[in-house]
């Protein structure tokens, strides 16, 4: 049910109280672990002894399997090329046992916690303790049709599940498109509705955590570059591999993991007066993962595979030279699934000193 429908219905129960939250809403409590999915061991801190079932960030665990290291510290996310792209919203993601979600509503009947006592049961909304002894203790089915649940569901074999906003987006309407009311669902299930979890979903979500590193270039000759003389370009192999980023849910056997794989090298030399090497500026990646071409003794007069040649020089003042890699993404997942995300790219600048040499003749 979309935001709209679903406000009306929590506004016309007006037998307790409705607090916004902050967005990217998880929560866990106390209960039995044994009975259930273990929680995530990156939970997010406050529980049902802090106060009551806390708000927090996302559940899905991202891991760099490989690729990046070089980067250190100047590594970054990429940027799509496509400007339209994003990453999915918001989805549902496992939030509670039938233990915790009690203990939550225990805490809230008591009036222990700094919250007001209120329970998250959509990203954005809490309930007070009569609407959550109602719905999720008695069984009471809410207004909109919402049918309620006895005594927590405490026996049963599953979660309660809740929707999520991804933290990596602007807030929006479609970021609050997933609140419906926290929701049972059977254990190795997922539910069956509009931005549940899926591999794709967390495939886009760890676009956003690839970090690839810097790219600054070799530069051959070394030193100042000379009027009409090319300035070789490249990057050794070893610079630039790929880099794979694994996304897991727990407690649903869903993953995915997204790969960058470097493809091309652009080249803006920082001035109309120069020359590239391909005229299009676009380096290709090699077949053994470098680009371009290292420089001999004995090249400079030679036009280079990737390399800029300026025609005039810098006076004091560098031409600020853009690097930019393209990076091709794709992903593989769970159940045999897998396919393309929009390419990434991540781009830098280094100054060039460009001299002139009176006595060169071309």
């Amino acid at each position: 049910m979309r935001t709209t429908a679903r406000l009306a219905a929590l506004l016309a129960c007006s037998a307790a109280a409705l607090v916004a939250f902050s967005p990217n809403a998880h929560a866990w409590g106390e209960g039995d672990p044994g009975k259930q999915p273990a929680p995530p061991a990156n939970k997010p801190s406050g529980d049902a002894a802090g106060n009551t079932l806390t708000a927090g960030a996302t559940s899905i665990t991202v891991k760099q399997v490989s690729g990046g290291k070089r980067g250190g510290t100047s590594a970054r996310p990429v940027t799509p090329v496509d400007p339209n792209w994003q990453p999915p919203p918001c989805w549902y993601e496992p939030v509670a046992t039938p233990e915790e979600l009690k203990a939550g509503v225990e805490k809230v009947k008591k009036g222990e916690g700094r919250d007001a006592g209120t329970i998250p049961v959509t990203p954005s909304l809490g309930w007070g303790k009569d609407l959550m002894v109602d719905h999720y203790e008695k069984g009471k089915t809410q207004s909109d049709g919402a049918d309620g649940y006895k005594n927590f569901n405490i026996g049963k074999k599953g979660m309660f599940w809740r929707g999520v906003m991804n933290p990596d987006v602007e807030d929006t309407f479609e970021t609050r498109d997933c609140e419906q009311l926290l929701f049972w669902q059977n254990a190795n299930t997922v539910p069956d509705i509009p931005n549940a979890p899926s591999p794709e979903v967390l495939a886009s979500y760890a676009y956003n955590k690839i970090k690839v590193p810097g790219t600054k270039v070799e530069l051959k000759p070394e030193g100042k570059s000379t009027v009409n003389l090319p300035t070789w370009v490249w990057l050794d192999k070893g610079a630039f591999e790929d880099v794979k980023v694994r996304a897991e849910l727990p407690g649903t056997g869903i993953w995915a993991e997204t790969t960058a794989k470097p493809k091309s090298l652009h080249l803006e030399p920082g001035t109309a007066d120069a020359q590239t090497f391909p005229a299009s500026g676009e380096c290709k990646v090699n077949d053994d993962g470098s680009i371009g071409t290292p420089y001999t003794k004995g090249s400079s007069k030679q036009n280079p595979p990737c390399g800029i040649a300026y025609l005039r020089s810098t006076n004091g003042k560098p031409f600020q030279l853009k690097a930019s890699i393209t990076w091709e993404i794709t992903w593989e997942g769970s159940g045999d699934t897998g396919g393309d995300l929009p390419n990434g790219t991540f781009d830098g600048t280094q100054g060039i000193n460009v001299q002139e040499i009176q006595s060169i003749n071309r």
